[in-house]
């Protein structure tokens, strides 16, 4: 164990940025790190407004596989509560954090849980170009001192099996709640749907 985080801290060393590195790298790092996760619920809600029956099922199966995912990396910080890089006063730290559990990184796992789930539901291009932010991602908030590396190799790791759960237990209840929320949406939002603003 001692092996391991002795590893983990001379890679998190050779990645975090310092005061002398380059700050347009910083900036471009605090972008990936802090704002393209907005990505995710933005093309979900485009999926659910302006796409076919499909398009929303696929949303809805990303949505829960990430509720999932968040779920079970709450129950790990619970039960190992790893401390990030600045909180022992290791490295340099770009972006404010609050120093709770580190392992696993949930950014890395929202946007990897995302592309296995994408994957799954047969975007696989989808999938392959979220698996590529979900790098940039990571290695950014190592890059800006919050993360260890293997924070984001935790939340890679854990992301297909919560993809994997969802996407065999979707079939027990999946359609139930999309017939449910698509009711719900059409009474919700009837004249938007009238106007033609969004699909029914």
């Amino acid at each position: 164990m001692f092996a391991l985080e002795s590893f983990n801290q001379a890679c998190f060393l050779l990645i975090n940025a310092t005061p002398a590195s380059s700050g347009l790298m910083i900036k471009l790092a605090i972008f990936f790190a802090k704002y393209l996760i907005l990505l995710i619920p933005v093309l979900l809600l485009l999926m659910w407004l302006w796409g076919e029956t499909t398009q929303r099922e696929r949303a809805l199966k990303v949505l829960f596989s990430v509720a999932l995912a968040l779920l079970g990396n709450q129950l790990i910080g619970m039960l190992w509560d790893h401390p990030r890089p600045f909180a022992i006063g290791l490295g340099y730290r770009f972006i404010d954090h609050a120093a709770d559990p580190s392992f696993p990184s949930d950014h890395t796992t929202i946007f990897a849980t995302t592309a296995f789930a994408f994957w799954l539901a047969g975007k696989a291009r989808l999938g392959q170009l979220l698996l590529l932010l979900t790098v940039l991602v990571g290695l950014s908030r190592i890059y800006l001192g919050v993360h260890w590396p293997l924070d984001i190799l935790g939340g890679l790791l854990l992301s297909l099996p919560y993809a994997l759960a969802m996407h065999a237990a979707w079939p027990r209840f999946g359609q139930r709640v999309l017939d449910g929320l698509n009711r719900s949406y059409r009474c919700l939002l009837a004249k938007p749907i009238a106007l033609g603003w969004v699909k029914a």
